[in-house]
């Protein structure tokens, strides 16, 4: 009797230890095996929620899961980038972020950044602009001449920003120090269609903005385009303009959008992910898409991303400590 109760209790133990590691192998071969969560911390419409949603079709498709896209704006994305970072590790939730994973540490909005997350490949860049006002007194037509114009009058020229520490104010800021101007700065609260809209009206001879919420001005004739900020031209119809950096000045800057997950993953699970995400980066559809979208296809391997950013840091920071803005969070 004792020995047939312990045959079966040994029976018993080795079916239990056979499911629970054949359930360990499943579950790993078999991620994602259910839906995934992709967090966007910008507001649904934004320019970087819109070339997300493009890439998170095609990553669905590729894991054949749903994924499903969650908006949580605020706080220069901080909010979600926080909801990012406390998410279980398992890979179930992901989500995108920018340069303002830089620059929030840096001003003391966050206490995290780019090194607290794992890196699973950039996938495109966005970046700012020069324009200038059809309607006001000073008229400008080159870049060339926004500069001859404020280095004779010191002051006199009022250049729209984004908001303080926010990415295409970093890229102001890189534009004036770089070119060694001196310019009244009006930062703008919202967007760069905000931006866009004030020189517009006149209220700012010339801003920096995204090409891509300035573009119903620019083709209404409201504002006109005199030169990017990034590293390369801008994509046709605009890249007559020059860089500013063509035409001698060491400026540029560009908002790098990287996918991200919790810190501590699986290896594997980054593996599959990464892989996806870079399928879908090199997909010539999703390419033509950003493009068309005014973003840069600009894929880099998940691996290569921290080295990237270091650099961007160095450069934010430096205008930072000069703005008196420079308060890493504790």
């Amino acid at each position: 009797m004792q020995r047939t109760f312990f045959n079966s209790a040994i029976r018993f133990m080795s079916l239990v230890l056979i499911v629970t590691f054949s359930s360990v192998i499943f579950s790993q071969e078999k991620f994602p095996s259910k839906p995934i969560t992709f967090i966007v911390p910008l507001e649904a419409g934004a320019d970087g929620d819109v070339l997300a949603r493009a890439l998170v079709d095609r990553v669905s498709r590729i894991l054949h899961q749903p994924i499903t896209v969650m908006n949580k704006p605020g706080a220069g994305s901080a909010i979600g980038f926080r909801e990012i970072h406390r998410a279980n590790p398992d890979g179930y939730t992901i989500g995108i972020a920018s340069a303002t994973i830089i620059t929030n540490k840096l001003q003391g909005v966050s206490n995290i950044d780019y090194n607290n997350f794992t890196q699973l490949g950039a996938v495109a860049t966005f970046f700012p602009i020069l324009i200038a006002s059809n309607n006001s007194a000073v008229k400008l037509n080159t870049a060339q001449e926004v500069i001859a114009y404020a280095k004779a009058n010191p002051g006199k020229l009022s250049l729209a920003t984004a908001g303080v520490g926010q990415s295409w104010w970093v890229g102001a800021q890189t534009f004036l120090s770089g070119a060694n101007l001196n310019m009244t700065s009006i930062p703008v609260t919202g967007s760069g269609a905000n931006v866009a809209l004030l020189v517009a009206g006149g209220h700012a001879e010339v801003g920096i903005a995204g090409l891509a919420s300035s573009r119903a001005l620019l083709e209404g004739g409201q504002v006109r385009f005199l030169a990017t900020l990034s590293e390369n031209r801008a994509p046709p119809p605009y890249d007559k303009f020059p860089t500013i950096k063509e035409l001698g000045y060491p400026v540029s800057w560009e908002s790098t959008n990287m996918v991200i997950g919790p810190p501590n993953m699986p290896k594997d699970v980054i593996a599959k992910l990464s892989s996806a995400i870079e399928t879908a980066a090199k997909d010539p559809e999703f390419m033509k898409f950003a493009l068309e979208r005014d973003a840069k296809p600009d894929y880099i391997a998940a691996d290569k991303v921290v080295s990237v950013m270091d650099q961007r840091r160095e450069v934010v920071k430096e205008i930072m400590a000069k703005a008196g803005l420079l308060k890493e969070a504790n």
